[in-house]
């Protein structure tokens, strides 16, 4: 895979940039920390732009996470609950706690937006509930955008530092997406064991 991402780069430049940064985010495989470290060392070689570098990495990620939004839109709080309603455990969470749900996300959107399009592992999913719970369009493309320009300034910028030695950007990231990983795995174990659906009430 490294060797595509590569000559991807090499040969559609700021294109294959945005291209490989969409697809990081509708196939996690491909890793942002690779993909924009690289980009960040062609830059420091004068192949690229550090800002071409920068807008065409934060465009392709933010067309893949509204893709997600997307997805979320379609699937719809209606269509969410009526799942719930049946797979609730799976879900790990019944109708009335969808609600909830939503409405802790209406409270902070603007920061779980921008802080979860920072975190590994999580900056795709963000875009999910963030769709389901049909937040502004404007919104949702505001506040991620930020944080995906941040994100891909600063993997872009360790690659533009670190020069040849690119790659350590991703053997310093990869256990910290590992770490976040396996603790979402984790919760959402724990999560479905103890799911408990509500009682119904009884008729006197």
């Amino acid at each position: 895979m490294f060797d595509w991402i590569v000559s991807l780069i090499d040969k559609a430049g700021y294109l294959g940039i945005a291209l490989l940064m969409l697809l990081e985010n509708v196939f996690p495989p491909i890793p942002s920390e690779v993909i924009m470290p690289l980009a960040g060392f062609s830059a420091a070689k004068g192949t690229f732009s550090f800002a071409g570098v920068v807008l065409s990495g934060t465009v392709g990620s933010l067309a893949g996470a509204y893709f997600w939004f997307l997805i979320g839109r379609w699937i719809g709080p209606k269509r969410l609950k009526r799942f719930a309603a049946k797979h609730g455990r799976w879900l790990t969470m019944h109708p009335d706690g969808i609600d909830q749900a939503r409405a802790f996300f209406s409270r902070h959107q603007a920061l779980a937006l921008f802080l979860g399009r920072l975190i590994p592992a999580i900056r795709s999913l963000i875009s999910v509930p963030a769709g389901v719970n049909c937040i502004p369009i404007s919104t949702f493309l505001l506040w991620s955008s930020l944080g995906t320009a941040l994100w891909t300034a600063l993997l872009a910028g360790a690659g533009y530092l670190l020069e040849s030695q690119y790659e350590k950007v991703s053997e310093w990231l990869n256990p910290v997406s590992n770490v976040v990983f396996g603790g979402l795995a984790l919760w959402y174990l724990y999560r479905v064991i103890c799911f408990r659906a509500p009682e119904t009430s009884q008729g006197a």
